[in-house]
C-alpha cells in the first residue's frame, strides 16, 4: 500500500484529462484537490464510488474540493465513462502507472485466494499548499463523499 503519509507534500505529477489536456497537480495549489485512484473505469464498485461523487459534487465543490480520478485507463475510455455516467469532474489517464507508483497505491491484491498486481482503491485528500491531510486507504465506495466531507471539517 501507499508509502505516503499525512503531513507529507503530494507528490506532483502532469498527464491528460478525459479531454486530452494537459494537466498538472500544481494547476489546483489554493484549492484542496480529492485525488481518487480507482482500478477501472465502468466496472461495478468504481461507478459506484464515482456516482457517489457525482451526486455529491455540488456539496463537495461547496467545501471547496476539486475532484480528480485517476486509473490506469487511457483517456478514451475515461471519456466513455465521463459520459456514460454524466461525471462532472476531471478523470487523468495513467496507463503507464507513473502516477500510481509515485503514490504508492499498485500492490499484491487478493481475490477469492488468488493473488494478483493491481491498484489499491485510495483516495488522498491534499490541501491548498499541496500537502496530504487525509488518507482513505480503503474509501467506502457509496458513502464516499460523506467520508470526505466529515474528514474536511
Amino acid at each position: 500500500m501507499t508509502h505516503l503519509t499525512e503531513g507529507e507534500k503530494a507528490p506532483d505529477f502532469t498527464t491528460k484529462d478525459q479531454n486530452g489536456n494537459t494537466v498538472s497537480l500544481k494547476d489546483f495549489r489554493g484549492k484542496k484537490v480529492v485525488l481518487y485512484f480507482y482500478p477501472e473505469d465502468d466496472t461495478p464498485t468504481c461507478t459506484i464510488e464515482a456516482c457517489n461523487l457525482r451526486d455529491n459534487y455540488d456539496e463537495l465543490k461547496k467545501a471547496g474540493f476539486v475532484i480528480l480520478g485517476i486509473s490506469p485507463d487511457d483517456k478514451m475510455k475515461h471519456k466513455k465513462f465521463e459520459e456514460k455516467y454524466d461525471l462532472p469532474f476531471t478523470l487523468l489517464e495513467d496507463p503507464q502507472k507513473k502516477i500510481i507508483d509515485k503514490y504508492g497505491v499498485w500492490g499484491e491484491k487478493n481475490l477469492y485466494g488468488r493473488k494478483y498486481m493491481g491498484l489499491h482503491r485510495t483516495t488522498f485528500l491534499i490541501d491548498e499548499n499541496g500537502i496530504i491531510f487525509k488518507i482513505f486507504k480503503k474509501p467506502k465506495s457509496k458513502i464516499h463523499s460523506e467520508e470526505i466531507l466529515k474528514a474536511a471539517s
